[in-house]
């Protein structure tokens, strides 16, 4: 019996190793990653606009060149993410952490191919997953209600915030900022308008991918050009793509990438969880469990390498439920399955017997996307960082403006999303410049859905049944997840003083192996004391100075929110309860902050002149343009705006003096790279692009 199952998967895996499908897989997976590097360009879209061409195809060719595209977008996203520090996929958003300082530093390339093997581990891992265990694992996603979603959205928010370091409460700030722009608009439940402020324009909520694009992306683009310095400092020698180091790096790394890997395939059974939440859950858990915590968040490899291996991952773990149950638990997911049933698939439980030849073909042919993942990446990869690294900023800084406008309107073809993009996102600057990181606030609106749908359906069964504190708190899953989100606030104020030891003792060691030629011995009176401290870590934030920039935005954040919290009288119960709570929990934590800092000592006066070499000036002409640019698109015509801001663009992030043969070379690359990039998107893509009196 066993040996005829083998044989009838051998057989299943000779099919999907057909020219035309090997072909396919790999076409998907580069066009997947070209797609998944350019931020706005999701792999919902891209999954979207090919659907139709597979009709014709056999239903096998088709959903593995689909599935081919999702992978390699997921993966693509961790270029965006590490050479311009903008995630081009939200399941990115952590690999932003540490990739973007490692290619700051002249490790791009490393940063890229590690990233490339993570992703492909993690996808097999998956994939594998997928191909052997879907029935029993699409169980586990069945065991989650509505009180299990809220809680992991919530333990998504407080990872990141406990990620913030030396932020804590400003991170939980920031995620529950998200929460409440990710409520603008129509209620998930219920239906209520709430804080349009009037306007049509906010009827559809603030789109998570522009908000993705605003928020990682402006800021990168006004700081880049405040100053003359090179985006990324430029390897010295030909190092390539540097394999052999990375295989060494993940070598040494093989339990952080199997550990992500299963995490990833385990998050991604859960409908709606999605890579964002598995790369931080991964990440997290690679950072409390290394050897070296403080060097994640400044370009440790083990933080790339648990991001990716883990939201590639979730692509195999997130088809479990998808064609095990019928419930789709990503957009891509929910694309492929219209795909599935337009060819006659039934989805369901019977589908592994009844029509096994198709969907194991389909798995056969993702695992070997996945696999041509490595050499498709790693070419791509060889040429990425460096040509990246050697644009000039006159063409590199209005060629990603191009890029986050047009990848803004993509999405619905709407010029109110490129307007709430670059609100956004100089609002995320001016936060950033606080101490206000973007991530809590992106994956609060990533999370919102789902934290909201969660909590309000659980509010409702728990009065409905008069428990509502055994419905949130009662659940042994939920109640596991609340321990862990406990655990992972709590653990850097208690454990931070065992974090000062370790430090202190390799410090000490490392001074007296000097001062001694080579003793080791350490002086007793250099020993760290032993104990226990659980207070360390609040000691620590108190000794820190008074932030007046965080007070204000406190007392900012505090009026904003006892204005939404005076909205909600005019809602519904079911579209009210969400918003409430999370404007009382802004309020607390916002109070919390500036009782925390009037304790604090003001902060001493510094004569030092750090920032005196940036160029404000230049900062408030690029928003001013981008603002121009947005505003003049509907009267004369997105062609003809995008290359006057283009060639705008170029003149403010220049700081040297330029010939006029070199301005007319600059003015002819942008003609070519912005009708390049318009004919990609309106003949390719098919989006309709605005038009104005002119082109």
């Amino acid at each position: 019996m066993e040996r005829s199952i083998v044989m009838e998967l051998l057989g299943y895996f000779v099919n999907a190793l057909t020219p035309l499908n090997i072909l396919m897989a790999l076409g998907g997976v580069v066009l997947g990653t070209v797609i998944g590097a350019l931020p706005g360009l999701s792999a919902t879209m891209a999954v979207a606009v090919l659907v139709p061409f597979t009709f014709t195809m056999d239903p096998a060719t088709g959903l593995i060149a689909l599935g081919a595209i999702y992978t390699g977008a997921i993966y693509g996203g961790a270029f965006a993410a590490i050479l311009v520090n903008t995630p081009g996929t939200p399941s990115a958003i952590a690999t932003t952490f540490d990739g973007f300082p490692m290619a700051k530093r002249g490790d791009g390339s490393l940063a890229v191919t590690l990233a490339t093997l993570a992703s492909v581990i993690g996808g097999l891992v998956g994939g594998v997953f997928l191909l052997l265990l879907s029935p029993p694992l699409a169980k586990v996603a069945l065991a989650f209600g509505p009180p299990e979603y809220f809680w992991l959205a919530i333990f998504g928010l407080t990872l990141i915030s406990a990620l913030s370091v030396g932020n804590t409460l400003k991170g939980l700030l920031g995620g529950c900022v998200g929460l409440m722009l990710a409520m603008v608009g129509v209620a998930v439940v219920g239906g209520d308008i709430r804080f349009t402020m009037g306007t049509h324009m906010l009827l559809g909520g603030f789109d998570i991918v522009s908000a993705l694009i605003g928020l990682y992306c402006i800021p990168v683009l006004i700081d880049l050009v405040a100053t003359p310095d090179p985006h990324l400092k430029v390897e010295q020698g030909n190092r390539g793509i540097r394999l052999r180091e990375a295989f060494g790096i993940a070598w040494s790394s093989k339990f952080n990438v199997l550990r992500s890997s299963l995490i990833g395939t385990v998050i991604g059974v859960l409908p709606g969880a999605g890579g964002s939440i598995a790369g931080l859950v991964s990440y997290s858990e690679a950072r409390r469990s290394s050897k070296h915590p403080e060097t994640f968040g400044n370009g440790a490899p083990d933080g790339i390498i648990a991001t990716e291996s883990a939201n590639n991952a979730t692509v195999g773990g997130g088809f479990i439920p998808t064609l095990v149950l019928g419930i789709p638990g990503t957009p891509p997911d929910a694309v492929i399955l219209g795909a599935l049933l337009v060819q006659g698939i039934k989805i369901g439980p019977t589908l592994f017997t009844q029509q096994g030849d198709i969907v194991y073909t389909f798995i056969f042919g993702l695992l070997i996307a996945t696999a041509l993942m490595l050499p498709a990446g790693l070419l791509i990869g060889r040429y990425a960082y460096k040509s990246i690294a050697s644009i000039p900023k006159t063409l590199l800084v209005p060629t990603i403006a191009f890029l986050t406008v047009v990848g803004s309107f993509a999405i619905h073809s709407n010029l109110h999303d490129v307007q709430m993009m670059l609100a956004l996102g100089v609002i995320g600057w001016l936060l950033n410049r606080c101490g206000f990181a973007p991530s809590p606030i992106v994956l609060g609106l990533v999370l919102g859905q789902i934290a909201e749908q969660g909590f309000v359906q659980s509010y409702l069964i728990g009065n409905a049944t008069g428990n509502l504190t055994g419905m949130f708190f009662g659940r042994p899953i939920s109640l596991a997840i609340v321990v862990l989100a406990g655990f992972t606030l709590l653990y850097p104020l208690v454990f931070a003083k065992r974090k000062e030891k370790a430090r202190k003792r390799a410090l000490d060691a490392a001074r007296n192996f000097n001062d001694s030629d080579g003793a080791t011995t350490l002086p007793e009176a250099d020993a760290p004391k032993p104990g226990f401290e659980p207070f360390a870590g609040v000691k620590k934030l108190m000794a820190q100075p008074r932030d007046a920039a965080g007070m204000m935005l406190s007392v900012l954040l505090i009026i904003v929110a006892v204005l939404a919290f005076a909205q909600t009288s005019s809602m519904s119960p079911m579209g009210s309860v969400f918003p409430s709570t999370i404007s009382v929990a802004i309020i607390v934590l916002s109070i919390v902050l500036l009782g925390l800092n009037f304790l604090r000592k003001p902060a001493a006066k510094t004569a030092g002149h750090g920032a005196g070499e940036e160029s404000s000036s230049r900062r408030y002409a690029l928003v001013a343009v981008m603002a121009i640019w947005v505003a003049g698109v509907p009267i004369v015509g997105f062609g003809c705006m995008a290359v006057l801001a283009f060639l705008l663009l170029a003149r403010i992030s220049c700081y040297e003096a330029m010939t006029r043969k070199q301005i007319l070379g600059e003015a002819v690359a942008g003609i070519v790279i912005v009708g390049g990039l318009y004919l990609l998107m309106a003949e390719v893509l098919l989006i309709r692009m605005p038009r104005g009196l002119l082109f």
